[in-house]
């Protein structure tokens, strides 16, 4: 592809980009395909000769396409969203024509000063205090399997990385169970053992970690000859936004010398709005904490911000300075591979600072306000419907729900029916849980574009199914 073709195509992919956009409400929102479909129409080896461009273009919009599901429709309301404002996308062009590998500073000296920048403005626009600075990660597993390691090496003296695990104390790790499967990870990649994750008994509105039963475990660790080594909260976790009491479980970590650690992968965003900041209560005494704008404040995905009190730990725990990484004859610059587990890194910050620019943190407040508020009137009209149960209260814009057949003992089966049955209709697109056991479904508005007219379509469909499907099993 010469410097003309690369014109041609890159115009035809943004107006190829630009009318997907403006007709994703015409689309099913989840890929109405079956397994092996798409597979079946690649071929069998890669091409001896190369193939024209508008082959290939023609085979993208036949064959991939209709095997998307479409995280950017309006009517999104599954898992969290994913969302890629459309000034996101544009420096994502920018991003890719680059192609810069800014792993330190020399390599690329802008994408390092802006990531600082940008960052900062993050942690203003927060509320969170001027002691915390941070990098941008991939994702919140890559934050938080960066934070479990700097749990390890400080509870291990710095031991860990230099002479392994074996020999030393079982280190342990506290959580509720409602914090993200991203943990469990982390832990089994530190080497810790799924064993040594605590998870402590929650309760309340929230499901918040119990400062009780969270000492009992500590104390009764440590007087089995256990190390503890750090806590990790939940603030808005994934199944149904279970909230810990930040501020409670702080002071047993001050109290014991843990490393605090906060998950607000989704939550955080919408810290922005200060009448929310009232679920993070106490954050300012956590050592780490992660939130990612490429959920819910628009930046396309990866791009996950980790806050951290101490860069100096997280750099002890990471940093690998050969040679051929040193800058020469510059002091105290920031490498930021030397704050995350891989050594390369995209440039991210980019589309951070196109997408809080050309918004502003008032319209991005806005729109995180209307969400929730979309979400608790949908939530109301639900709890109106005979039939329907509000499982869990929304917490943000997330609520769970539940349609009651009239055979109970089918509760659970009727309600994943119910589910795929939304789905397969192509208008909406939801996903189920479990609450204390039974089958829930959940509920979230967060998509960028979405409308007040969305949910009303959320509404219309969720009852119309329910109505048909408790009609059909009736017969």
């Amino acid at each position: 592809m010469d410097n003309d073709d690369f014109r041609k195509w890159s115009h035809r992919a943004a107006d190829w980009g630009a009318d997907y956009r403006a007709t994703l409400r015409d689309r099913p929102v989840r890929a109405q395909t079956q397994p092996g479909e798409i597979a079946a129409r690649i071929g069998l080896s890669a091409p001896e000769e190369p193939e024209a461009m508008e082959a290939i273009f023609a085979d993208f919009e036949r064959d991939i396409v209709p095997g998307m599901t479409h995280w950017q429709h309006p009517r999104f309301f599954a898992y969290f969203p994913a969302n890629a404002a459309p000034v996101s996308v544009v420096a994502e062009y920018l991003v890719s024509t680059m192609a810069a590998q800014c792993m330190l500073w020399q390599t690329s000296p802008a994408a390092t000063e802006l990531e600082t920048k940008v960052i900062d403005w993050l942690r203003q626009a927060l509320g969170l205090p001027e002691d915390f600075s941070g990098v941008i990660q991939d994702s919140a597993s890559s934050a938080t399997l960066s934070a479990v390691l700097v749990m390890r090496e400080r509870a291990l003296g710095w031991a860990g990385n230099r002479a392994g695990l074996s020999g030393q104390p079982r280190i342990r790790i506290y959580c509720s169970d409602q914090v993200h499967t991203s943990i469990d990870r982390a832990i089994w990649v530190a080497g810790i053992g799924e064993e040594n994750l605590v998870r402590v008994p929650t309760g309340g509105r929230w499901r918040s970690m119990q400062s009780t039963a969270l000492e009992e475990a500590i104390q009764a660790d440590r007087a089995a000859g256990l190390l503890p080594a750090g806590i990790i909260a939940s603030v808005g976790g994934t199944s149904i936004g279970g909230t810990d009491d930040v501020a409670a479980v702080a002071a047993i970590a001050k109290k014991y010398g843990l490393y605090l650690h906060v998950d607000a992968a989704w939550a955080g965003s919408a810290m922005i709005c200060p009448e929310f900041r009232h679920f993070w209560s106490g954050v300012e005494h956590a050592d780490s904490v992660v939130f990612n704008p490429h959920k819910w404040l628009g930046a396309q995905f990866d791009c996950s911000i980790h806050f951290v009190c101490d860069p100096e730990s997280l750099v002890r725990t990471l940093a690998i300075r050969p040679e051929y990484l040193k800058t020469q004859g510059r002091d105290g610059i920031v490498n930021y591979s030397e704050w995350t587990v891989p050594l390369g890194r995209r440039f991210r910050a980019l589309k951070l600072w196109f997408l809080l620019r050309a918004h502003g943190l008032e319209t991005l407040r806005q729109m995180i306000r209307n969400h929730v508020g979309w979400s608790e009137g949908l939530a109301s009209r639900l709890a109106e419907v005979p039939g329907f149960e509000i499982v869990t209260e929304p917490m943000l814009s997330l609520f769970t729900f539940r349609h009651q057949p009239c055979d109970e003992q089918r509760a659970d089966e009727h309600n994943l029916a119910l589910v795929d049955a939304i789905n397969n209709d192509g208008r909406i697109y939801l996903t189920q849980t479990r609450v204390d056991g039974r089958v829930a479904i959940r509920f979230q508005a967060g998509q960028f574009e979405a409308t007040e007219a969305d949910v009303d379509v959320a509404f219309d469909v969720i009852t119309e199914i329910a109505a048909r499907i408790t009609t059909e099993t009736a017969r």
